[in-house]
């Protein structure tokens, strides 16, 4: 089957797969029947009604590749400039939620798999593609279940994912990264509690919400410590290098060359909340009625961790902040997850990238944030990001994902699809 991978983006998009409530299987239904046409093997694996994730699998032998992406799309919001779920082609752009998250992994991946199909090679090994359903609400309907229930049927020697950042450009270099690691999550509520009175007497009560808006204040003020993990460390220097700088990478030493480097706002940040533990207080609630003192306040805080920083970690910090007079319960906790940069997988990674890319560096980065990765590493299987974009690509498109008029240009579609194909032809060749 000869079908371009922007025209399977196109339609994936026009699946509107916004989760809630999701209806992923309308995707894996899709594909399928794309699956079928070229004789591929594929099945729809369905905890819930319209929940589907499916898997697909092309060659046989020892060896086994997971090509790892989802079905689902968050809401896509008001304001767009053209219909969020159009999947119009125009101008060398798709343009649609899903575009770049991650609807474009799957296209490629899919793409990729009808390829080897079509040219009929022999493969020394398995190439696994896998669309899940359920990532942007924790994959509890969609990665984790598949790892829970049906492990054998996507478990791999590694697999390529979503997760890293897209290109950079320093003085001129491509930069391309590969994430090799998330950090983890350590969710909390904070709850303070009072004694409620009338409001036209308030000194007869014991407001909560002023005990919670002091420790909130004091959150604001955290200056975590720094952590250089190895990963990180050498991001850093290579960035250093490329920028022509001479710096000594050190902890203390992090935020001025994070000045020095002058990349942009986006990716400095980001680069910062590798090196840290962060707190980000987003969601409060208190009081029941503008005359009532408040006898309970409760607040929500996004925490991410680093290596090393557990629960006990994390509990101490915050006691540090806000003392003891308010109670502190996590609400979810993950750990970090890694897989090595020093590897088989991550060089040929490198060395195709390098192929089709031409004259780039390659760097690991870890995520601040959270994807399936995450499930496949807890079950043993080396998982990997890619972000990878053509050169000349739209870098304001990067601030769509989970925005308005999200979209990515053809030629960095073509270019995903071209490194999974390259990868699966040079790791699973006969």
């Amino acid at each position: 089957m000869d079908l371009a991978p922007e025209k399977i983006l196109s339609d994936l998009i026009r699946i509107d797969t916004s989760n809630p409530p999701g209806n992923e299987t309308r995707v894996a239904r899709y594909l399928k029947e794309l699956f079928d046409a070229a004789g591929i093997q594929s099945e729809i694996i369905e905890p819930e009604p319209g929940r589907g994730s499916i898997i697909a699998r092309l060659g046989s032998g020892e060896r086994r590749l997971l090509y790892l992406s989802h079905a689902d799309v968050v809401p896509a919001g008001e304001g767009w400039d053209f219909e969020p779920f159009s999947g119009e082609i125009r101008d060398g752009m798709v343009y649609g939620r899903g575009a770049l998250d991650c609807k474009d992994l799957a296209a490629a991946g899919v793409g990729a798999a009808l390829r080897l199909a079509r040219e009929g090679a022999p493969l020394n090994g398995e190439l696994i593609i896998c669309v899940a359903a359920d990532e942007e609400r924790g994959g509890a309907l969609g990665a984790e279940y598949l790892v829970e229930h049906h492990l054998d049927k996507i478990r791999a020697d590694f697999a390529i994912n979503e997760g890293a950042e897209q290109p950079i450009f320093v003085d001129g270099k491509m930069i391309y990264f590969f994430q090799v690691g998330e950090k983890g999550t350590a969710w909390c509520k904070l709850k303070a509690g009072g004694v409620s009175c009338h409001g036209s007497v308030p000194s007869l009560g014991d407001n909560a919400v002023v005990k919670m808006a002091r420790a909130i204040s004091a959150l604001d003020g955290y200056r975590p410590e720094v952590v250089l993990i190895p990963e990180v460390k050498l991001l850093l220097a290579e960035l250093a290098r490329a920028r022509g700088l001479e710096a000594e990478i050190t902890p203390e030493g992090v935020d001025e060359l994070l000045g020095r480097l002058n990349l942009e706002r986006s990716f400095t940040e980001t680069i910062r909340a590798m090196t840290r533990m962060t707190v980000s207080p987003n969601m409060i609630r208190g009081g029941l009625k503008t005359n009532i003192v408040p006898d309970s306040c409760e607040a929500e805080l996004d925490i991410r961790i680093l290596p090393g920083q557990d629960r006990g970690y994390v509990a101490g910090e915050l006691r540090r902040c806000i003392g003891e007079d308010i109670d502190i319960e996590f609400t979810e906790y993950r750990e970090p997850t890694f897989s090595t940069s020093d590897s088989p997988f991550y060089r040929l990674m490198e060395e195709v990238t390098v192929q089709l890319a031409g004259d780039v560096i390659c760097l690991p980065l870890i995520s601040t944030g959270s994807t399936d990765s995450k499930y496949l590493r807890g079950a043993g299987i080396p998982a990997y990001g890619i972000g990878h974009m053509a050169r000349g690509f739209d870098t304001a498109a990067r601030t769509t994902i989970h925005g308005r008029n999200e979209r990515i240009d053809v030629a960095s579609l073509h270019l995903k699809t071209q490194f999974l194909y390259e990868l699966a032809r040079r790791y699973l060749g006969a």
